[in-house]
């Protein structure tokens, strides 16, 4: 059967229709927040439990990985209503991207794949500038501008973001060095939310300057930010920042927003989904630009910052008084530095009293019913709590949970004593680490004093990192440091020596798991 073929005229028309359809979203949701101070959670968790997958209460706030913050009751509204349509993305956008711009106050907008595809889209803007030959051979910037100018003080593992389209990174540590490193290559420059922090060797505003004497775009990662209006960046003279949706916004999770100049706007989205170029993994849903666009209308409509904080404070200060009685616990309010934050709660407990560490405790919280995710982990003996994901009444559940474990924690650990090395490992390594799908190889050399084990390392990727450890009897810990670009790593060695062989496991970090590794001696 061969369908009948649509007029160009009668599909105009159609997508009049729809478009209007969309339009009244937006208007059709708004004040859905005014009417109820604690949204429908829907039929339950069961879509996670079906999976084997528990939820849990969320105290990390706008952790991705924790999925992000609490959205907002209209944003839900929108996307479920926004899924049962269709519209051209490129007639969306066109309406979308001036209806931000004008909320928040550039000359220009875009909706983007979280704020790391803000970036990257807008990095690849700055390099392509719209030329659709360009635009086609990155990451290839042979015989183009490729190099991006950073604050060293600004560097951090989203670099990846600007990394991707195939720049190389100039660290700059002063004015002066700003100065030598632009040049014909420089495409763009980067940084962080931290260049507006007070202390730093210039401030945003002689960056910018700086760059826009040599004709180079400044690009912000405010990805954690709240935008504020005026925008603190575009009036320091920022050409580009980026904007998590999913974060203090409470829109989509996976959701972003790139605001500044229309020309590099309008060449940011050519070169990202849905068109068929560098950016189409960073791909933006109908639902997701309806959803952003509601978030942002409720944050100058029907939402108050001040009231959210006035609430978490509520919490926090409640959470206070339950643990204020457990010996040798404290909890103090720690208030934002500007209004693009909100407070956090400091827990900090003493380990001659308590014996366990943030990890331990971190790994006790998730374990209980419900399971309650927080900032504890590592070896240290305090975490932050953060309420931007939380609904009205977890935080008594997580301050009942805290105190039960601060009172039935377990005495401190006494220390046990260092047994004498049961071999000398001064000298030169070859380690071989297994990883989940290949392997490295790393070089070390080793300085033995007593228990105490120092050293430095090399890698295929780091120039020269740091090791430091112990050995007792045949146990061996190594701790190591290194970094390269705008990443640290820190490792952590253990299991067992000999006079020519270690090996054991190797704690990778947080997110990347563990390991098994091999040393042997090189004579």
């Amino acid at each position: 059967m061969t369908l009948p073929a649509i007029s160009s005229s009668r599909r105009g028309l159609f997508r009049s229709a729809i478009l209007a359809r969309l339009a009244g979203l937006f208007g059709s949701v708004a004040g859905a927040e005014a009417a109820t101070t604690q949204p429908s959670r829907g039929a339950g968790p069961g879509v996670y439990q079906r999976l084997g997958v528990e939820p849990f209460i969320n105290c990390t706030s706008t952790y991705t990985i924790d999925g992000g913050s609490r959205q907002l009751p209209e944003v839900i509204a929108a996307v479920e209503q926004a899924s049962h349509y269709h519209v051209n993305i490129d007639e969306l956008m066109a309406k979308a991207g001036p209806r931000i711009a004008a909320l928040l106050g550039g000359e220009a907008a875009m909706v983007s794949s979280g704020a790391a595809g803000a970036v990257t889209c807008g990095a690849a803007a700055c390099v392509a500038g719209g030329d659709p030959e360009k635009m086609q051979k990155l990451p290839d910037t042979s015989g183009m501008k490729n190099e991006c100018v950073v604050p060293a003080w600004s560097r951090s593992y989203y670099d990846h973001a600007v990394r991707a389209v195939g720049v190389r990174m100039i660290e700059v540590d002063t004015l002066a060095a700003l100065e030598r490193a632009l040049g014909p290559r420089t495409a763009l420059a980067h940084g962080q939310a931290n260049l507006l922090s007070p202390g730093n060797a210039f401030s945003l505003r002689q960056y910018t300057e700086t760059c826009h004497s040599r004709g180079v775009p400044v690009l912000i990662d405010a990805a954690a930010d709240l935008p504020l209006k005026p925008n603190p960046y575009l009036a320091a003279g920022v050409d580009l920042v980026a904007y998590s949706g999913g974060k203090i916004l409470r829109g989509p999770q996976t959701s972003g927003v790139l605001l500044g100049r229309k020309d590099l706007i309008r060449a940011a989205y050519q070169v990202s989904s849905p068109h068929i170029t560098f950016g189409r993994s960073v791909k933006v849903s109908k639902e997701e630009i309806a959803g952003l666009v509601v978030a942002i209308e409720a944050l100058f409509s029907t939402r108050s910052r001040e009231a959210e904080d006035r609430e978490w404070l509520a919490w926090f200060r409640d959470i206070q008084s339950r643990l204020q009685p457990v010996t040798g616990v404290t909890a103090k309010i720690v208030m934002p530095r500007d209004a693009s934050y909100y407070p956090t709660l400091q827990i900090d407990w003493d380990p001659q009293r308590i014996g366990f560490n943030a990890g331990e405790l971190g790994a006790r919280l998730l374990a209980g019913t419900p399971r309650i995710m927080t900032h504890a982990e590592g070896e240290g003996h305090g975490f932050v709590l953060r309420p931007a994901a939380m609904y009205p009444g977890e935080h008594g559940i997580v301050a009942e949970r805290l105190v039960a474990e601060f009172r039935n924690a377990p005495s401190p650990k006494p220390k046990s004593a260092l047994q004498p090395p049961s071999a000398r490992l001064a000298g030169r390594w070859e380690v071989t680490i297994t990883f989940a799908a290949g392997s490295t190889t790393w070089n070390l050399y080793l300085d033995h004093d007593g228990n105490e084990l120092r050293g430095v390392y090399r890698s295929p990727v780091v120039a020269e990192g740091s090791l430091a450890g112990s050995i007792s009897g045949e146990r061996i810990e190594l701790r190591s440091h290194g970094r390269h670009e705008g990443m640290d790593f820190r490792y952590v060695f253990s299991g067992s020596a000999g006079a020519d062989r270690m090996e054991g496991t190797v704690a990778l970090g947080w997110e990347d798991g563990s390991a098994p590794w091999v040393a042997r001696r090189l004579r």
